[in-house]
């Protein structure tokens, strides 16, 4: 539809490629293949090859780990105007892990190539690649040190704070089953550790909204 943002003004908007010419930008969106998907539709399995950058233009994606059992872990939920699967078009290798929309998404996929044209022609787009994968990084060490160290309480605390910073977080798709498996626990528990904070005056919350009532006392539990 002619209202819906074009491949090359979403392109424009991407903290990668902001500050970019407008040919460069053209040349890009002339390069990306979009894709639509339903909720639950797989977009790729982990160990295959790679097809390159994916940027969200619309919905919620998750990225997953399966154990050998077949248990589900959520890395990382995306949404609008994230990139994603960003260490591939860097290495050459497979996808290092699944991803599935959680909702109706409309996406772009930027071929490596055309991304490692770029990186080898500009070096201050080098360096935005190099901060942001950085960025990247100490997300997943953070996420690592919540795994390990705190309780289901305290990871819940902490998503309801970041949901604030990172609209992904929450929306169409990103249901409580699917915020369990991200927090590496099950709806059950999901539901209980609610209530905890609901009773301790955190927070208030219904089937369909969970709403911070008093941030100080929620960053207190969250132990930040």
């Amino acid at each position: 539809m002619s209202s819906e943002v074009t491949a090359e003004q979403h392109l424009a908007r991407l903290p990668y490629f902001q500050g970019q010419p407008a040919e460069v930008i053209a040349s890009l969106a002339s390069r990306t293949r979009l894709v639509t998907a339903q909720p639950g539709q797989v977009l790729f399995l982990e160990g295959e090859p790679s097809d390159g950058l994916w940027i969200v233009a619309t919905g919620r994606v998750k990225v997953y780990k399966l154990n050998t059992q077949g248990q589900e872990h959520i890395l990382r939920i995306f949404g609008d105007a994230d990139t994603f699967n960003d260490v591939t078009v860097l290495d050459g290798g497979p996808n290092p892990a699944n991803a599935a929309a959680l909702s109706e998404t409309r996406l772009w996929v930027l071929p490596a190539d055309a991304f490692r044209d770029l990186l080898l022609k500009d070096n201050a787009f080098a360096v935005r690649v190099v901060q942001m994968l950085s960025g990247r990084v100490r997300s997943l060490v953070r996420q690592i040190e919540d795994l390990t160290l705190y309780s289901v309480i305290v990871r819940l605390a902490r998503l309801l704070l970041n949901q604030a910073d990172d609209p992904a977080l929450s929306g169409t798709g990103v249901t409580r089953a699917a915020l369990a498996l991200h927090l590496a626990t099950t709806p059950q528990t999901i539901s209980t550790a609610l209530r905890e904070l609901e009773v301790a005056g955190a927070i208030e919350f219904d089937r369909h909204q969970i709403r911070i009532v008093h941030e100080d006392l929620l960053r207190s539990i969250a132990m930040l």
